[in-house]
């Protein structure tokens, strides 16, 4: 079987973000710090983890992990900072959810109902953040804007600080590559006829990163826009070295039957305000791309602010501070999720409560520990003292440099590198 075949074997057809288990990191480095209170259970179905130190100060921690896939009850996963936390006088807890997949509007009740048990078990905290990884983005920013009152704070990596924004890209990306490749996969059946015509037809069409077709050069040009490439067009550090791991994987299979479907994220995505871009001369202009290129709607109230609120569109009205981390070149939840974010504070007046953050790294949650010790540590003192942490614009009109003062070391590939 070639590489090829084993990634189009592998297709994720559901909306699925899986973060690795990250090791503890610690603080101070090297030592591990014990809990004076630890505990594990189920909690409505959901096991849970609760670690408290010896010396608490009041602040709680709950933690959201990304997507877990199978069948049945998820298992809970640490922190990949929670010996950091603990070192800092504050407990953390942790949720395994109810079920697997991706439906963070389960998820967000089993960490309000989480936080609640340790209220009555534990105490009252001074302050509570959420901190989340890729899916739990999407439930931190929703938590922060449906659930005000409960969280003092936030903390987001490589999330899906947009919400439904992540399957409305999929979509995107999928309908782009329909029609550049001529081949109407959008039509299959089901998802191993998906596969198929994915395998057989669409990648002969396009060719693949680093060896592409006239008309793959046309669809890289139109993923470097929905990625998040800056107006001038100046392209992501490192971007095409995160879509070789995604290029396949991003092409999503619609069932036909979409009231029926139990994935939210399908029910919900939507291409109907999708603006494409291209680079110019390449054979495809804009206007042609926009107007040919299939519409994809929602299935009716699938993202309706009072039926569906976790996968309405996010309003961007935070009432507490939040900080993002998020890399240059992650394929499979874009930097764009996050220019998208940055816009809707800013129409809400509430951008003075966002801190964004960039590393040039073609990874999807690769942060090392000292990033993400910095970044919480930050966000305590944001909360704690008031003190606003310096962050990123990903709105500037040139991202060339962008992500610079975050990245500790830089990737032999990447643009800048002084090893290129």
């Amino acid at each position: 079987m070639t590489l090829r075949r084993f990634f189009v074997a592998l297709l994720a057809l559901g909306l699925v973000l899986v973060v690795p288990r990250a090791p503890w990191s610690s603080a101070p480095r090297g030592e591990t710090q014990r809990a004076a209170i630890s505990r594990s259970g189920v909690l409505g179905g959901a096991s849970y983890l609760i670690e408290v130190p010896e010396s608490w100060q009041g602040g709680l921690v709950v933690f959201a992990h990304g997507i877990q896939r199978g069948p049945g009850p998820g298992a809970a996963a640490a922190p990949p900072i929670g010996s950091h936390i603990l070192a800092g006088g504050h407990a953390w807890i942790a949720s395994g959810y109810r079920a697997r997949e991706y439906q963070p509007h389960l998820f967000i009740e089993d960490l309000v109902a989480l936080r609640e048990f340790f209220l009555k078990e534990i105490g009252q905290p001074r302050w509570t953040i959420i901190y989340g990884q890729s899916m739990g983005g999407h439930i931190v920013v929703a938590s922060l804007e449906l659930h005000p009152g409960l969280y003092q704070g936030g903390l987001a990596e490589c999330g899906l600080v947009d919400g439904i924004g992540i399957a409305d890209y999929l979509m995107a990306y999928t309908a782009a590559a329909e029609l550049i490749s001529g081949v109407p996969m959008l039509d299959a059946p089901d998802r191993e006829a998906f596969a198929r015509i994915l395998n057989e037809r669409v990648v002969p069409a396009l060719g693949m990163p680093g060896a592409y077709t006239a008309r793959g050069q046309q669809f890289d040009s139109v993923v470097k826009y929905l990625m998040g490439a800056d107006q001038a067009g100046h392209d992501l550090p490192l971007r095409l070295q995160g879509l070789r791991r995604r290029y396949l994987l991003n092409m999503m299979h619609r069932p036909r039957d979409l009231e029926n479907e139990p994935n939210p994220g399908l029910r919900a995505a939507s291409t109907t305000h999708i603006r494409y871009r291209i680079d110019p001369g390449l054979g495809l202009t804009e206007d042609e791309l926009n107007a040919r290129v299939r519409r994809l709607q929602p299935v009716k109230d699938s993202r309706s602010p009072s039926a569906n609120p976790v996968y309405a569109e996010r309003t961007g009205r935070l009432r507490a501070p939040l900080i993002t981390l998020h890399e240059t070149g992650d394929a499979w939840v874009p930097l764009s999720l996050e220019q998208s974010y940055r816009r809707r504070t800013i129409a809400a007046g509430t951008d003075h409560l966002l801190v964004q953050r960039v590393m040039r790294a073609s990874s999807h949650c690769g942060f090392d520990g000292e990033t993400r010790e910095q970044a919480f540590d930050d966000l305590v003192a944001w909360v704690e003292r008031g003190v606003r942490p310096v962050g990123e614009d990903v709105l500037a009109p040139d991202l060339s440099r962008i992500g610079l003062k975050w990245t500790l070391r830089l990737d032999p590939q990447d643009p800048l590198s002084p090893r290129r």
